[in-house]
């Protein structure tokens, strides 16, 4: 049986994951707001249950032949949701700006892959993993997240989206925050731009 939004939300607040003040998101967006799911996946019940609800979700799609994040979000949970689907869990990271596939990891033209993401705002990261595996000829079966606070705008072209949690969270461009305006001190939690 999935588990319900309350549930995951709940999850999120015993690992005090939930943050409130002013953020600086991966995105440059600002938000009152900010998932910190590293406090949640540092817990290996927590990240295993949430990887096994992903694999339940994504069950009528077939296996992939391997699950892929962007670094640093999507590692640890790429390498869970792996396991559950017994296949390997891989990573791709950017080198001098680029998103690339390193480290000696092998993805075969026509092989299966989910790209998992712990949050999604824009889903800019994951766009860059997909752009990575279409140029390999890999066939992407889903993208995947714990959360989605894009508010349903991210979208990834013909490859379905499925994240265990919506949640609309309010985001400003720094030039519009009111955050910023009222001269709230902000932290760039997770912020590639730090």
């Amino acid at each position: 049986m999935m588990v319900s939004q309350e549930e995951i939300l709940d999850i999120f607040k015993k690992s005090n994951a939930l943050l409130e003040g002013h953020f600086q998101l991966t995105s440059g967006l600002h938000s009152n707001q900010y998932f910190q799911c590293a406090l949640v996946l540092q817990y290996p019940e927590y990240c295993s249950f949430l990887a096994e609800q992903l694999k339940e979700k994504m069950a009528s799609l077939g296996d992939p032949d391997f699950v892929i994040g962007p670094a640093l979000g999507g590692v640890t949970l790429a390498y869970e949701l792996a396991r559950a689907f017994g296949v390997k869990g891989i990573f791709a990271e950017r080198k001098e700006g680029e998103m690339l596939i390193r480290r000696g990891f092998s993805v075969p033209e026509g092989s299966k892959a989910i790209v998992v993401e712990d949050v999604v705002t824009t889903g800019g990261s994951v766009k860059e993993v997909i752009k990575v595996l279409e140029q390999k000829k890999v066939q992407i079966l889903s993208v995947a997240s714990i959360v989605d606070r894009s508010s349903g705008t991210a979208e990834f072209g013909a490859y379905p989206f499925n994240p265990l949690f919506q949640m609309d969270v309010q985001t400003f461009e720094p030039e519009n925050c009111t955050l910023c305006q009222k001269n709230i001190p902000i932290t760039k939690p997770g912020s590639r731009k730090q």
